[in-house]
């Protein structure tokens, strides 16, 4: 008698997470974190135009450099960029799934609507679709200079930072998008502790004044670079 083989093979760890609402939510959670983390650091950077060109433009060329001579030139940043490129996919695609699941397990619209609950997931959403347009044109702005205004310079960010947030549309998307990102990461934040185990009731207002203050510092320390060169304290 033949024996009977089975063809049925367990799905993997990794298959179940993914497929499941909870990997889901904590997939997003950690490559949300990993994002503002960069944000973070992304921010600190920025701020160094206010000491000069020589200043930020050394700062620019460090990053191209760092970890020689261990790593070879621009090694460590694209190892950055792409754990970035990385954490922004999958926190696109796990909301996306997310949402086209909830979609279809209530088809039908609520009687009595949430307007807290449908506040914030507005805010998520319409936020992270400006904000990855967003990105789209950093890149083509400031690192390929595909779109950029007055004339690209490689090798030299301060004067491209100066030429973009010298026009009125430079200043409108950059500004618009900040303001997109300080909601998203006040909402994001909170959502990603609640996912992680993070949230008590103990711990919530201390969570809320954390998410709070890291919207505000980084609108602030984002807005702050257009703001200067438009009032020409960057120049």
């Amino acid at each position: 008698m033949a024996l009977a083989t089975r063809t049925d093979r367990r799905p993997s760890m990794t298959r179940t997470l993914w497929d499941s609402s909870v990997g889901k939510k904590t997939i997003m959670a950690v490559s949300g974190l990993i994002m503002l983390l960069y944000l973070v650091v992304h921010m600190v950077g920025n701020l160094k135009i206010f000491f000069g060109s020589d200043e930020f433009n050394g700062y620019a060329h460090w990053l191209r450099v760092m970890g020689e001579p261990f790593l070879h030139h621009e090694w460590a940043l694209w190892i950055v960029r792409l754990v970035l490129v990385a954490a922004v996919v999958l926190h696109a695609v796990s909301a996306y799934q997310l949402s086209r699941r909830d979609l279809r397990a209530r088809p039908s619209k609520y009687v009595h609507k949430k307007p807290r609950a449908s506040y914030a997931t507005n805010t998520m959403r319409y936020g992270g679709i400006i904000l990855a347009l967003f990105i789209v044109w950093h890149i083509l702005d400031l690192t390929t200079g595909t779109v950029h205004s007055g004339g690209f310079q490689s090798g030299h960010p301060y004067q491209n930072i100066v030429d973009t947030f010298s026009t009125w549309y430079g200043n409108v998307i950059y500004i618009v998008a900040m303001l997109a990102m300080g909601l998203h990461v006040q909402h994001g934040f909170w959502s990603a502790a609640q996912t992680l185990g993070a949230g008590r009731a103990t711990r919530e207002r201390a969570l809320k004044t954390i998410a709070n203050a890291l919207a505000l510092v980084l609108t602030l320390g984002f807005v702050s670079v257009p703001v200067a060169v438009m009032t020409g304290v960057v120049s």
